[in-house]
């Protein structure tokens, strides 16, 4: 049981009514650190250190288009979960792209003196534009957050909508005229709005 402004009383008498043992926060939930503060670069290093890992048992056989499969399909997908609650700060995105690279380029052997055969913001361009189709993951981050704000405007029956609506909007006003929202999660959400929108964008599919 975790509790939130519960003194430790209470919490000791609820835990031994419901036969449950007790917690605290920040604590992890799912591979994702849950808090009541914005998680610090500390707190992603497990999906770092996945990346890291998965990297070492990288195939040395693996030609370069076999590499440049792994790094999408493998290295690009493993922050997707975390990407799709929270906003990773640079420093994160930052190590993960150390770690894409060296697949991409190098493979395995991390003593490889192979230079890179292009540069990063050219790699992320699509195949159309003549890139290689690696995902920007800053991006695709601000793309996965996106999803939130459809269950906003469309009020979904869910309790964080409901929560983000009476404290910040309870006025029917919305964004750019209600004090600054001070919830770390709903900060990073409106990033994917327009930079200059004074109404809700249109979102293919709101009703």
């Amino acid at each position: 049981m975790v509790t939130i402004n519960i003194s430790q009383e209470k919490l000791s008498h609820l835990a031994r009514t419901f036969g449950c043992s007790t917690g605290s926060l920040p604590f992890t939930y799912l591979g994702l650190p849950l808090g009541l503060t914005k998680p610090k670069v500390e707190e992603f290093l497990p999906i770092v250190s996945r990346c890291e890992r998965r990297l070492v048992s990288t195939s040395i056989f693996l030609s370069q288009a076999g590499r440049l499969q792994l790094t999408n399909s493998v290295f690009s997908a493993l922050p997707t979960f975390c990407m799709s609650t929270f906003l990773l700060q640079e420093t994160v995105i930052d190590q993960i792209d150390k770690f894409r690279k060296l697949c991409l380029w190098r493979g395995a052997d991390l003593n490889a003196k192979q230079k890179p055969k292009g540069a990063w913001p050219f790699v992320c361009r699509s195949k159309d534009e003549g890139g290689l189709g690696v995902l920007n993951l800053k991006t695709q981050n601000e793309a996965l957050l996106t999803k939130h704000l459809r269950k906003f405007f469309n009020r979904e029956d869910t309790p964080w909508v409901s929560l983000i609506w009476e404290t910040y909007y309870n006025s029917g006003k919305l964004f750019g005229t209600t004090r600054k929202a001070s919830v770390f999660f709903w900060q990073a959400v409106k990033i994917a709005l327009p930079r200059r929108a004074s109404r809700p964008p249109a979102i293919k599919g709101l009703r």
